[in-house]
């Protein structure tokens, strides 16, 4: 007879903590300057002008603060929102929300080039030491250059929750250690859900099937091929990484043919690192597959044209300057681009509380009420003196948040007792990442302008549901979905790196 002892308990994941800089009230460091200047200058005009004139002093005192302290519940303030309202509307006076391109556009040598943030990119085509190819992406704009690489995750279905644990640590240790990564700015992540036309299965049974067969298992056969692909879906993943291409020199760049030399002799250790997370089996995304994968992105109605062309084995040829829409514009909550519609979601809050490795489950699985479904997790690494030096800001930033109040609420005090527990974390040796999220869902666009938006309200009330189960909060990237559209691609656009104002600064008010 033998016993077993208690299960363990699952394991829980949580502690994230929003930067934030030291301030009275809800006021970061440069907005308490704000205030204290305000103050003053009140206090001058009493002297000098009188009570009028302090009042009016007093009055706009009062309105910047109001927009600086009042925020909604995804934590933007009143001046983050005027600015979008401001910027969205400059755009369309200037027209930049439009795009066209192709033989009627007005692109250089009417090519159907991207539009937005990835305008001047380039893709070339290199080697890494074991010999396999991978594409590199070139932002001049940034002076970035990325590297994408396929996975394909094994998935959690029958699958014991000590090895899920494993695997979790093992892509918490990878991330980690992309903050020793010479050169590197970021990394991300990218799920993709998207109908499965049957082209690949039908391929698969074909060259192995054997005409001596019963006749009974090749019916049966014939019956999976017709049938299995209705309301399938395929989901497919990349991990895409960004790199610096300046040299020590102040000012300098290095030469492509260097930088893809670079990477290319770190590629393999990079590659194998993911082999412990999960990803299943992973290696580079050549230069014509990235090519399809941007094309299908911008016009969902191409990848049943491709999927075919692979099963009969007929390679298409795609030319970067070739694989953007002939046609694009972006509203204010949407993004129209060659016959489809999508929507993108930032992340504004990550989860509350614990939450298990599954939490994302429901939002990177197949929704049959979203045509194609894209998340992409952002993850800004950083080395260990960057990392030491934040969290000790940040710690000192809560205690005197708790220390400038008499009654300091429950928030408060759970904020200090996290940011102590991330120094010591980090005083063990864990790393550092910033981290975000962007979803977008893509639908056809239907004949009928009714059913179109129909399509679209159907697709955004699903999506919204799925972050509920994510305990995540999301909002849509209002007056910027071209570019988050763009951001959420595996092409590695740095967004930091394309504001007006930076992110440091407003993070301050």
């Amino acid at each position: 007879m033998t016993t077993t002892g208690p299960l363990p308990a699952p394991r829980t994941y949580g502690n994230w903590r929003r930067p934030s800089s030291p301030g009275l009230g809800g006021l970061g460091l440069l907005g308490t300057g704000v205030l204290l200047v305000g103050l003053v200058a009140t206090i001058v005009a009493v002297a000098v002008g009188g009570l009028l004139w302090a009042l009016a002093v007093a009055a706009v005192l009062a309105l910047l603060m109001a927009l600086l302290v009042v925020r909604d519940r995804h934590h933007r303030s009143g001046v983050e929102r005027l600015s979008s309202r401001l910027g969205w509307a400059r755009a369309r006076r200037s027209g930049s929300h439009l795009y066209r391109s192709g033989v009627l556009g007005r692109t250089p040598g009417r090519t159907c080039q991207l539009p937005g943030l990835a305008a001047g990119t380039r893709l070339s085509e290199w080697q890494d030491p074991t010999g396999r190819a991978f594409a590199l992406v070139e932002h001049p704009a940034t002076r970035h250059v990325t590297v994408v690489v396929a996975a394909e995750p094994d998935g959690a279905s029958l699958v014991d929750q000590e090895q899920v644990d494993v695997w979790v640590a093992h892509w918490g240790a990878w991330l980690a250690a992309l903050g020793h990564e010479p050169g590197l700015v970021a990394a991300a992540v990218t799920v993709e859900t998207a109908p499965d036309y049957g082209h690949r299965l039908r391929r698969e049974i074909g060259t192995h099937l054997d005409p001596d067969a019963p006749a009974v298992a090749l019916a049966m056969l014939e019956e999976v091929v017709r049938d299995h692909p209705a309301g399938s879906a395929t989901v497919t993943a990349f991990v895409s990484l960004t790199f610096s291409t300046a040299g020590r020199a102040r000012g300098r760049n290095r030469e492509p043919a260097d930088v893809a030399r670079d990477i290319g002799s770190r590629l393999p250790s990079l590659v194998a690192g993911l082999g412990a997370t999960g990803a299943g089996a992973v290696r580079p995304v050549t230069a014509e597959e990235l090519c399809e994968i941007v094309r299908v992105a911008y016009d969902p109605s191409a990848a049943p044209h491709l999927d075919e062309a692979h099963a009969v084995g007929d390679i298409p040829e795609l030319r970067w300057s070739d694989v953007g829409p002939v046609a694009a514009e972006a509203g204010w909550g949407w993004y129209r681009h060659d016959g489809a519609v999508s929507v993108t979601w930032s992340m504004t809050a990550a989860p509350r509380g614990e939450v298990y490795s599954s939490v994302l489950a429901d939002l990177l699985a197949p929704h049959p009420d979203v045509d194609r479904k894209r998340v992409t997790l952002l993850y800004t690494p950083m080395d260990a003196a960057h990392a030491a030096r934040l969290v000790e800001q940040d710690r000192r930033n809560a205690h005197f948040r708790a220390a400038s109040s008499s009654r300091p609420t429950a928030r408060i005090v759970l904020e200090q007792g996290a940011a102590e527990l991330t120094a010591e974390e980090e005083a063990r040796g864990a790393g550092l990442v910033a981290f975000g999220m962007l979803v977008t869902a893509t639908v056809v666009e239907a004949d009928l302008l009714d059913d179109a938006r129909a399509a679209v309200d159907t697709a955004r009330a699903a999506v919204e549901n799925l972050a509920a189960t994510a305990r995540s909060q999301l909002r849509p990237v209002y007056g910027s979905q071209d570019s988050a559209f763009a951001a959420a691609l595996p092409l590695g656009i740095v967004l930091d790196a394309h504001l007006a104002v930076p992110r440091e600064f407003r993070e301050s008010l």
